[in-house]
């Protein structure tokens, strides 16, 4: 990844999203003693399954990436990576659908309106396309299964398929995980 690519990462359930912006991080830390790399984690941990799955991510991505430093951003992913941006920094973003879910179905159950939604989307879009550094995003690809039963999941499923959408159309690469392998959707013209 070299510039200010930007690369969206699509998978299902351990699919192998994050292990390969993990590597990206780690292929861009290797190449300059000058470079950092900041994972933006937008998960929350709100029972005690969430608490430790979590505190193994961290440990677990201390030991394949040392120098990856984490900021976790729940809600304001925009700002976040307007402040971490930079031509010396990668951004990783792990991952936009948890992001999408902490706005649409938070845990404290006062969601976001969907013009809020859409504006949150916008102003994603913007300072990613205005990112001066590379940025790497994680997502679930959800579309593929049934459709789901309740009126809030498939607004959730809707929301999530747009929302990965204009985040393709604004980057660089595109990349689906399947099994562990990468298959590359939209490469840099």
């Amino acid at each position: 990844m070299k510039g200010a690519c930007r690369e969206l990462i699509l998978g299902g359930q351990k699919s192998g999203k994050s292990r390969r912006g993990e590597q990206l991080a780690a292929a861009w830390l290797g190449r300059s003693h000058a470079h950092r790399a900041v994972l933006v984690a937008t998960g929350l941990a709100h029972d005690d399954e969430m608490r430790a799955r979590i505190a193994r991510h961290r440990s677990d991505r201390a030991l394949r990436v040392p120098g990856l430093v984490t900021v976790e951003e729940p809600r304001a992913l925009a700002q976040a990576i307007r402040a971490h941006a930079s031509p010396q920094t990668l951004v990783l973003v792990d991952c936009l659908t948890l992001w999408l879910t902490n706005l649409m179905m938070p845990a404290d159950g006062i969601a976001h309106a969907p013009g809020e939604i859409d504006a949150a989307t916008d102003a994603l879009v913007h300072e990613l396309e205005a990112a001066i550094g590379p940025v790497v995003l994680i997502g679930n690809e959800i579309g593929l299964g049934v459709i789901p039963l309740g009126r809030e999941v498939r607004a959730f499923v809707d929301a999530l398929g747009v929302l990965n959408q204009r985040v393709a159309a604004a980057c660089d690469r595109v990349t689906l995980m399947a099994a562990g392998l990468p298959l590359a959707l939209k490469e840099p013209e």
